[in-house]
């Protein structure tokens, strides 16, 4: 059983750091997608994190203890957890190899060098997110997994063309991505490792899971889709993805 969980572990390891590296090598050939495919892509990750992270994690949490309000905690947790990452903002410069002195006063490269950030940040949670529901030997479930890869492929391909427009090398760019989608697989080894902990820690790491996959997909997802004015293809989008993961789950 232990061997069978190992494995499974670096499936979803190398699955969500390869959806990664695959959405970036797809970034270079697609170096600009307009705002209605951007939005409507966006919103159908973003109903496949929100059903991932309800079926796959927050339920299951429930149905791991009678306690209720400390998977409530844990949801609580999970989404302050993510507003502090948000909060981080280190000098980015040393990592693009651009003069420091670009970065001072432009705004365009600050907002893009950030907007990568984001991505970055809540990577290591979401791996944890995955890792966790490896970890419940009663309710091991790949809709996490699965709904999470779905996300990472855009998001490789829209972190490409704002780098290289940014003045990155195209070297630099690529190494940047990898390093994105390795932050998953520490993340996924680490809610793993969290998880298995003991009975008693499953259910809160569940729920501080779903409530930081909660975060990013209000916070981040589903308002950038709402900017462009393709909300409604958008949301439409955002109910089909959900109702994907949710049949997903329920057939697979």
């Amino acid at each position: 059983m232990a061997a069978i969980d190992m494995t499974n572990v670096w499936i979803s390891a190398t699955g969500l750091c390869g959806a990664t590296v695959l959405g970036s090598i797809l970034g270079f050939g697609v170096k600009e997608l307009s705002h209605k495919w951007n939005d409507t892509i966006l919103g159908y990750c973003a109903g496949v994190m929100l059903a991932a992270s309800t079926v796959g994690l927050i339920v299951p949490a429930l149905e791991e203890t009678a306690d209720w309000w400390i998977v409530l905690l844990g949801i609580m947790a999970g989404a302050y957890f993510l507003n502090i990452l948000d909060k981080i903002t280190p000098h980015l410069h040393h990592i693009t190899g651009l003069d420091p002195e670009k970065h001072k006063g432009n705004e365009s490269i600050n907002h893009i060098l950030l907007f990568v950030l984001a991505i970055a940040l809540h990577k290591l949670p979401e791996g944890m997110a995955a890792g966790v529901s490896m970890s419940d030997t009663d309710h091991a479930s790949w809709a996490v997994t699965l709904g999470i890869a779905m996300q990472n492929i855009p998001e490789g391909m829209v972190i490409i063309a704002p780098l290289l427009m940014a003045g990155v090398s195209s070297a630099r760019t690529f190494a940047i991505s990898i390093t994105i989608g390795l932050l998953e697989v520490l993340g996924v080894w680490a809610g793993y490792a969290l998880g298995n902990i003991s009975a008693m820690m499953l259910p809160v790491m569940l729920g501080f899971s779903g409530g930081a996959m909660l975060y990013v997909t209000s916070d981040e997802m589903i308002p950038e889709t709402h900017t462009h004015g393709y909300q409604k293809q958008a949301t439409y989008a955002l109910i089909l993805g959900f109702v994907t993961l949710v049949l997903m789950e329920r057939f697979l």
